[in-house]
């Protein structure tokens, strides 16, 4: 008896990244004493929380086609703007609650000049970036600290999971974000419309979608995300300061990419930006517990996996056009149309 193992393509990135995570966590497991537990797993979230809140707002960014280079400095700007208004003395509550409504803003005013004068997203978004750090360090250049009550006990809460391990605030808030980013994906006409105006935005105008508004929208969403990110590291770190995560733009596409989010847009699984932060953390703590190495060997590894997923995705996407050829070309009706043609071209 022989048994047929196959997996679907659409699968494919998602069980890379999988066993990726399995792979690294094996390692480190049998490698380190103390490296297998519950605490150290739950750690994982725990520090990449507002990466991986950034990284699902990336995602839709990029499934519809998409990019958002700001992202790291407006998490930044996040931070700066809260010390300083709570050094101000401005109700925390009022203070977590302008930040979003920031984000959102400064998201649908990206989302506007892309769609509306169609310049393209890598030149709004990278003028995005040098605003929002150009900003931070007009508060101040030096660090704020911050001692408001609050933030501090929001910061030191443990919520229980199991047995003696427990998660941060933020990190319960990055699962919630993560919980209503696939519902969002998969059970909303809004979902439904990034995947078809990152798969083809020609096709979508032509099927009357609202594109425009679409677009918008998504970045509306990642504008939200990053600066809930931006709340969530501000509660990690206790202080605003402007070089705060430089580069971390970086990391949110990279962890979409290994999370298998096609950077061609059209495809991808808001699990996956999750899959791929969680992937990087684990070789963060690998270096942490071999003890030796640079901690600069972290983004080594991360860019030696970009460039595997990179390859990955690009074989797969050629291999998605070579069958659509092929089938195209034994396609009846084309090739009936296609002698019409020719035999039209001979009578003209």
């Amino acid at each position: 008896m022989k048994f047929k193992f196959t997996i679907k393509e659409n699968y494919l990135f998602i069980m890379a990244t999988i066993l990726l995570i399995v792979m690294l966590y094996g390692y480190g497991s049998l490698s380190f004493t103390g490296f297998f537990s519950t605490q150290v797993f739950l750690n994982l979230f725990i520090d990449n929380a507002y990466l991986i809140i950034v990284a699902t707002g990336m995602a839709f960014v990029i499934i519809a086609g998409g990019i958002d280079l700001s992202v790291g400095a407006f998490v930044a700007f996040i931070s700066m703007v809260s010390a300083a208004l709570l050094e101000q003395g401005l109700n925390a509550y009022a203070v977590i609650f302008l930040m979003l409504l920031i984000g959102i803003l400064f998201g649908a005013f990206q989302g506007f000049l892309i769609s509306h004068y169609d310049i393209h997203p890598w030149i709004v978004t990278l003028a995005g970036m040098f605003l929002a750090r150009g900003a931070s360090f007009l508060i101040s250049t030096d660090s704020i600290v911050i001692t408001n009550a609050v933030f501090s006990n929001l910061s030191r809460a443990k919520i229980p999971i199991i047995g003696d391990g427990y998660l941060s605030i933020g990190a319960v808030i990055a699962i919630i974000v993560v919980i209503c980013a696939i519902f969002i994906a998969k059970h909303t006409k809004f979902g439904r419309n990034v995947y078809a105006v990152g798969g083809n935005v020609s096709s979508a105008k032509l099927m009357g979608l609202p594109v425009q508004r679409t677009t918008i929208l998504v970045y509306v969403f990642s504008g939200f995300c990053s600066a809930l990110g931006g709340f969530v590291f501000t509660l990690y770190m206790l202080s605003g300061y402007g070089l705060h995560l430089m580069g971390m733009e970086m990391d949110a596409i990279a962890a979409c990419v290994i999370g298998g989010i096609l950077l061609t847009g059209g495809f991808g699984y808001l699990i996956g930006p999750t899959l791929g932060a969680l992937s990087m953390g684990i070789i963060q703590t690998i270096i942490m517990f071999q003890g030796t190495l640079s901690s600069w060997w972290t983004k080594i590894a991360v860019g030696f996996l970009l460039l595997i997923f990179i390859l990955l995705q690009r074989l797969v996407v050629m291999n998605r056009r070579r069958r659509s050829s092929i089938g195209t070309k034994n396609s009846p009706e084309l090739r009936k149309d296609t002698t019409d043609i020719q035999e039209s071209e001979m009578n003209a």
